[in-house]
């Protein structure tokens, strides 16, 4: 299967005609709206075109599988789950769109179903689902949102377009699934000023396993090779910042494509606090549905026992129930906390997990008042010094801005 990409960026384009942000002034490779042309704009009389929860699905003859990945996804009941078609609610057209409609047009002359005239944010690629009575795959309840029970012996997917400014949290559950796999070809599609820049677009494509490709760009499910990406998921990492620096944010985007990952959340439940509640649930409310959530202090045995992929949020937290669960706050000593301190470093090089941690940047502030104070900042900057030691990658995190930090 050929796929010609005659535009990849969102409905207004990248730049947005008359849009005066940052973004958009930015931009040094202008992108026109999606469209696309498969096998050359031939009748698709012979594919098989599918509307499915993920998206729609194109399988040549051969057995080429193309998905465009702008279905509803897992995380429904989650805000920016669906954003409008801005470009048809305004009652503009793109060049895109009148090319779907006349490829939907000549296919259905020619009684089978065909693209459409939508892509990326909630336009639709086909004109309809399969033939009449086609099942659509099942969708049950599952924990926080829906879980998809696909096809027996589904197969990955050769070609995926996807939004990936939209919810990267998509691939992962694509990837969880078996739906996308090492082989497929990941091409982010509906580019627009979501992207602060082309550079930090390509930084978080790193961490995705996902490419861009110029306009004009054709993708050919029988030369892969140049357009799959592997991701590059460091063994640890360590980021550091102050409060509201959107170092869990970040966290949570380098991970947000990996098909499995378990949330460790080290923070007490405050249940008597109201903010520290509502600021929890803020937390939850971001993490993808597929995502696994482990509430525990007990880092050290977690680490050793542990193969997966860890989001640990965070390190200041555990250090305070750490302190809490041994009475160490002045005027007692600290030095069971100084042991639980080594056994965590000890089980951070041993490690067979992936980890991204977070932890608070303490070092830039005024020297504490209280003993209290004083020990914390003392027992955190020390155990932050030692961890970026340990850790393959670290980053300082500063108004949602990364510095990484020199190994």
């Amino acid at each position: 299967m050929k796929v010609l990409l005659t535009g990849t960026a969102g409905p207004g384009g990248w730049p947005e005609p008359g849009c005066r942000c940052a973004s958009c002034g930015r931009v040094t490779t202008p992108r026109r709206p999606f469209s696309v042309v498969i096998d050359d704009n031939i009748p698709l009389t012979h594919h098989d075109l599918t509307r499915t929860p993920d998206g729609d699905s194109v399988i040549a003859p051969d057995g080429d599988r193309l998905l465009f990945a702008n279905g509803d996804r897992s995380n429904t009941d989650q805000p920016n789950a669906h954003r409008a078609n801005t470009s048809q609610a305004n009652g503009h057209r793109t060049d895109g769109d009148r090319a779907n409609d006349d490829r939907a047009n000549a296919a259905n002359d020619h009684g089978s179903n065909a693209p459409g005239t939508k892509g990326p944010h909630g336009r639709d690629v086909l004109d309809r689902t399969n033939a009449p009575g086609a099942e659509r795959p099942h969708l049950s309840q599952g924990r926080g949102g829906l879980d998809r029970t696909d096809a027996p012996g589904a197969e990955p997917y050769d070609i995926v377009l996807i939004d990936l400014l939209e919810r990267p949290d998509h691939l992962g559950d694509l990837r969880r699934r078996g739906l996308v796999d090492e082989a497929t070809q990941i091409v982010a599609v509906g580019l627009d000023h979501r992207a602060p820049s082309e550079a930090e677009l390509e930084r978080r494509l790193r961490f995705w396993g996902a490419i861009t490709v110029p306009d004009g760009t054709v993708l050919d499910t029988k030369a892969p090779q140049d357009r799959v990406r592997p991701r590059t998921l460091p063994r640890r990492t360590l980021l550091l910042g102050g409060s509201r620096s959107g170092k869990s944010a970040e966290a949570e985007l380098r991970l947000a494509a990996e098909p499995e990952v378990t949330y460790v959340a080290t923070a007490s439940p405050g249940h008597d606090d109201p903010e520290w509640q509502a600021r929890l649930k803020a937390h939850q409310a971001r993490r993808p549905a597929h995502w696994r959530t482990l509430e525990t202090t007990d880092l050290t045995h977690l680490l050793t026992t542990e193969t997966g992929v860890l989001l640990i949020d965070g390190l200041g937290t555990w250090l305070t129930a750490t302190i809490d669960a041994h009475n160490a706050w002045p005027p007692a000593g600290p030095e069971p906390v100084h042991t639980e301190c080594a056994n965590l470093l000890k089980a951070w090089r041993q490690t067979t997990a992936h980890i991204v941690a977070v932890t608070e940047e303490v070092g830039q502030g005024i020297v504490p008042s209280t003993p209290s104070g004083r020990l914390f900042r003392d027992l955190l900057g020390t155990l932050n010094q030692h961890l970026t030691t340990e850790s393959e990658e670290s980053a300082l995190i500063t108004a949602g801005r990364i510095t990484p930090l020199p190994t």
